[in-house]
């Protein structure tokens, strides 16, 4: 099976003055199959959020190869690979409020990208298309007609993931899209994705703090520190086996639910200071499990 997205080596650096350059992404590769979910998590700062949006071109990226259904998206756009990218693939913001228009009613918001790429015929079937997206993320088709401050900040979240949806793209990227919900309402979105997969058959990349809901929606994960992929490897062998000390080191601060565990629990210290990535080599653990070691 051939991979859905391909990145290859991507740096995403930003220039702030003639003497300073921020590194926010360092030489990243990863590949997303069709239908599976791919986690990237780490600290915040890591560059996890830049990757997302260099994907999807909200940045343009320093260096690198992005292929994206069979075309490669680095670099400058035609039209079609323009047009093909937009269609499809999609992003879940972090901040259900502020990725939200309050200007604009529900039913305009979702069905913007209707609009622009003309994908319906009439009114009716737009109004049909955005009832049925709403319905499917369990909002009613009535508050269509609703503003986004009217909502709690669950049901903003699922008029995000609407949004994405309408589309029906073949990815989606999900960026930190349940950390700032409850702990309930984060339950209730994450298994509102896996069931809206297991249905349409995208794929996602799962951005995230959380290692837990990570290690529930996930099929593969990948470990950035400081803009570097130092671990990826299938879910399974990321939390039985980690085998870079930064990834032991976040997994022994995930709390037990176990008091007596917890109690126990022994923090694995990294230290960042003496790591060098500059010079650094993949090695292979496994067929999908791979390690950044220094050379």
């Amino acid at each position: 099976m051939k991979p859905l997205l391909k990145v290859e080596n991507l740096r995403q650096h930003f220039k702030i003055s003639r003497s300073f350059t921020v590194k926010a992404v360092n030489g990243v590769s990863f590949e997303i199959y069709p239908g599976e979910t791919y986690g990237l998590v780490g600290e915040s700062g890591s560059g996890k959020t830049t990757i997302g949006r260099s994907i999807i071109r909200l940045y343009d990226p320093t260096e690198g190869e992005i292929i994206f259904n069979g075309k490669k998206i680095s670099g400058a756009l035609d039209g079609e690979t323009n047009k093909m990218l937009r269609q499809n693939m999609q992003m879940i913001f972090q901040d259900p409020m502020s990725s939200l228009n309050p200007r604009k009613k529900i039913g305009d918001i979702i069905a913007e990208g209707l609009d622009i790429h003309r994908l319906y015929s009439s009114v009716e079937e737009r109004n049909g298309i955005v009832s049925g997206i709403l319905k499917k993320v369990g909002l009613s088709p009535a508050h269509a007609e609703r503003y986004p401050q009217q909502f709690s900040g669950g049901q903003r979240q699922r008029v995000g993931i609407a949004r994405a949806l309408v589309m029906n793209p073949k990815l989606i990227i999900a960026d930190e899209c349940i950390s700032a919900l409850d702990v309930s309402i984060q339950a209730q979105v994450v298994n509102l994705m896996k069931d809206i997969q297991d249905e349409t058959k995208c794929a996602y990349l799962f951005i995230a703090h959380d290692l837990s809901m990570v290690k529930y929606i996930s099929d593969r994960i990948g470990v950035l520190h400081k803009g570097y992929l130092v671990e990826t490897g299938l879910t399974r062998e990321i939390f039985s086996t980690p085998a870079h000390p930064y990834t032991q080191s976040l997994l022994s601060a995930v709390p037990h639910p176990n008091p007596r565990v917890e109690k126990n629990r022994q923090l694995v210290i990294y230290d960042a200071n003496n790591a060098n990535y500059e010079n650094a080599t993949m090695r292979r653990l496994s067929d999908t499990h791979f390690v950044l070691e220094n050379a």
